[in-house]
């Protein structure tokens, strides 16, 4: 039993230390991007009030509580692995089963997500679940993880429940496919919650990219709260209804008010 306890023990700082060099290295990779390209990216800013300092430590605060609560679940689904009740392949796989697993899991994660996320929302859950989130309401590259502990739970789950249902379909999951869905999330989450658009003029008219969740697209839901609650892609708002009917406007006047903005202080 000691050896055990040890061994989750030795696990558990593993992926404390994984998940929380995630958070840091995208988090503090998104802020460095906008302080050094700060002169142009100033313009392309969605909102005009800016977060306080008492913001940015709730944000880094309650992150670390829910990289906690994220390495609690991961050590469970560990545990799942080795009692033979999830399966994961971690030597033989092909790449295009690498690329094919690592899609199904985003495909799959951002309709959880939405529906999710969407039932946070509801008046008899949100207090106690998603209120403490929506406290950024200028949110910052520090938010993407600045969820209540329910949040985190709710939000962690994911990978567990993914792996449960598909080794119940006989399906061994690509162990590696994990890791790029994990590096994905964050990445975009940082991205949603940065308060810059830094994604190019045109993106939400173009057939081939409008799909694509742009930062005004969530940082409009932290404006308003009642659209917008998808994570990667912006299908789930379209089908269901829930887009923001200012959405692209609102991109529209960033992108044009930065190029504008930008063309002044080269030619000043």
């Amino acid at each position: 039993m000691p050896e055990m306890f040890d061994k989750i023990a030795q696990h558990m700082m593993h992926v404390l230390y994984f998940d929380l060099s995630r958070y840091l290295i995208a988090a503090g990779g998104m802020t460095l991007v906008l302080w050094l390209f700060g002169r142009w990216l100033t313009f392309r800013r969605i909102q005009d009030r800016r977060a306080g300092r008492a913001d940015y430590s709730r944000e880094v605060l309650s992150s670390l509580r829910t990289v906690f609560v994220f390495g609690i679940t991961t050590i469970s689904t560990l545990v799942l692995r080795e009692a033979g009740i999830v399966k994961l392949t971690l030597d033989e796989f092909a790449a295009w089963q690498l690329v094919l697993h690592a899609a199904i899991m985003i495909l799959a994660h951002d309709a959880y997500f939405y529906w999710m996320h969407r039932g946070l929302h509801l008046k008899r859950l949100f207090r106690a679940t998603h209120l403490h989130h929506h406290k950024s309401r200028t949110p910052t590259p520090w938010a993407a993880y600045s969820f209540s502990s329910w949040e985190a739970v709710t939000e962690a789950a994911f990978v567990p429940l993914f792996l449960l249902v598909t080794s119940l379909l006989g399906q061994a999951w690509v162990g590696w496919a994990i890791f790029i869905f994990l590096w994905h999330m964050i990445i975009r989450n940082v991205i949603g919650h940065c308060g810059t658009e830094i994604y190019p003029r045109g993106w939400v008219d173009n057939r081939w990219t409008g799909w694509w969740n742009t930062v005004t697209h969530h940082d409009l839901h932290h404006q308003a709260g009642a659209s917008n609650f998808g994570l990667y892609f912006t299908w789930w708002d379209r089908w269901m209804g829930t887009e923001h009917p200012k959405y692209r406007a609102e991109f529209r006047r960033v992108t044009e008010r930065g190029r504008e903005k930008a063309g002044e202080a080269v030619t000043a």
